[in-house]
């Protein structure tokens, strides 16, 4: 069977993208990384990309006067990889219906909080102004809508009274970097039956 292609969005730092890097190079995921794409010349993700001998293209979204002739250039490169499943991974655009046709149900993303609360750009933030005691992170399908898809993993995390933006960020992203390749793992099984707004872990 031939492994699951992966290209990955990113747009900053490129710590998700390196836990699925370390998890194929560990065995625990059984796929290959065709392409990093970012939105930004200059981000750690390109050159965590570099050290890893993956193919790395900045599609700088400065360049294009509007988000569909980007979005279109995105999916080029995606095709000409052969990319066979879309993986955002700290990606800070909306994605257009094109995008999400071009690669419908082929998407995944994951989120710093436990949708559908505090969907959004600044969830820590949020988290902590609102005061809840629980917060974590979300591996979800992405749809047409911010934050909506149907969800595929969760992980949990404590908020502490003493908690920053920072402190928490840093407690979350661990979980991140744990469920986001068991996540992918379990697509490249096969093992994710979506039914409307919920997705059934099949089991082996």
């Amino acid at each position: 069977m031939a492994k699951e292609v992966l290209g990955v969005l990113c747009s900053g730092r490129g710590t998700d993208l390196q836990s699925i890097i370390d998890a194929i190079a560990d065995g625990k995921l059984d796929a290959e990384i065709a392409v990093v794409l970012t939105d930004k010349p200059d981000v750690m993700a390109l050159e965590r990309a570099r050290k890893a001998g993956i193919r790395n293209v900045c599609v700088n979204r400065k360049e294009y006067e509007d988000r569909e002739s980007f979005e279109r250039v995105l999916v080029a490169e995606l095709e000409a990889s052969g990319v066979t499943l879309v993986i955002l991974a700290g990606f800070m655009r909306i994605l257009s219906p094109y995008f999400v046709h071009a690669y419908s149900g082929r998407i995944m993303n994951i989120h710093p909080a436990l949708l559908p609360s505090f969907g959004g750009a600044h969830a820590h933030r949020d988290v902590l102004a609102y005061g809840v005691k629980i917060s974590g992170c979300t591996v979800h399908f992405v749809d047409e809508g911010m934050d909506s898809g149907p969800i595929i993993l969760q992980a949990t995390v404590p908020v502490l009274d003493d908690d920053t933006e920072e402190t928490l960020g840093a407690r979350v992203l661990e979980q991140e970097h744990i469920i986001y390749p068991k996540a992918i793992q379990l697509y490249v099984e096969g093992r994710l039956k979506v039914e409307g707004r919920h997705v059934r872990i099949l089991e082996q």
